[in-house]
């Protein structure tokens, strides 16, 4: 008797968890993601609103309640990922005593890398599928990584000021650097590279940008001059 009752209330309790309201917010959530998925498996072209509502298990009309079309899913999908990308990378300020411009630099690669290769699926939409779209997109995709090589190109520009980076046209450098980056990021994500290999990549990255462009601060080579005089 005791555990049919146990049971009996184990049972409402899951129909009464059942039955509570999904959220807006979780709803559109849960269409955000099903379409990641879907993209990053067909691409976008590919893809149709039926492949979307049949992966976050709603009606059609319910995709309509939060979006207008394909387009619209897609461009908030991206707005997303762009907003993570930015919001991992830190303007490097070179007086820090605390925090030395390498450490900064390999803390900004590791903080990209790790945010990509958590999400592979966006990693690989924004790079196979996110240009061509339409002008607007295109432009809207275009001042995402103005700003990236912006800000990259301003933080050159100072470590050339005080000789920790070398001669050259610093947003020549950063578009050489992202890029690059670009690339390596696309291979990673379709490669299948866990996060655990963010911290090995960030060396790489880091060691491919030392015997470029970075240099040793200049106090640190004279220290080390006098250190070897002795």
């Amino acid at each position: 008797m005791a555990a049919r009752r146990s049971s009996k209330k184990k049972s409402a309790k899951q129909s009464a968890a059942r039955k509570q309201p999904v959220t807006k917010a979780a709803r559109r959530q849960q269409i955000l993601e099903a379409a990641r998925d879907v993209f990053a498996r067909k691409g976008y072209h590919q893809t149709t609103i039926d492949d979307i509502v049949a992966k976050a298990g709603v009606a059609r009309g319910t995709f309509y309640l939060y979006f207008e079309d394909k387009r619209g899913v897609f461009a908030e999908l991206i707005d997303r990922f762009s907003s993570r990308i930015s919001m991992a990378i830190t303007k490097i300020i070179i007086d820090a005593p605390q925090r030395p411009v390498p450490e900064q630099v390999r803390d900004n690669i590791h903080a990209i890398l790790t945010v990509s290769l958590n999400e592979r699926a966006m990693t690989k939409i924004l790079f196979t599928d996110a240009t061509g779209l339409d002008s607007a997109f295109d432009r809207k995709l275009a001042t995402f990584y103005d700003e990236v090589v912006q800000l990259l190109s301003e933080s050159l520009r100072e470590g050339q000021a005080i000789g920790i980076v070398g001669d050259g046209e610093p947003r020549v450098m950063a578009y050489l650097t992202i890029g690059a980056l670009k690339e390596l990021l696309y291979q990673v994500v379709t490669l299948g590279l866990s996060a655990d290999s963010a911290d090995a990549l960030t060396q790489q990255i880091y060691d491919f940008i030392s015997n470029g462009y970075l240099r040793e601060p200049p106090q640190v080579r004279r220290g080390s001059s006098r250190r070897q005089g002795r």
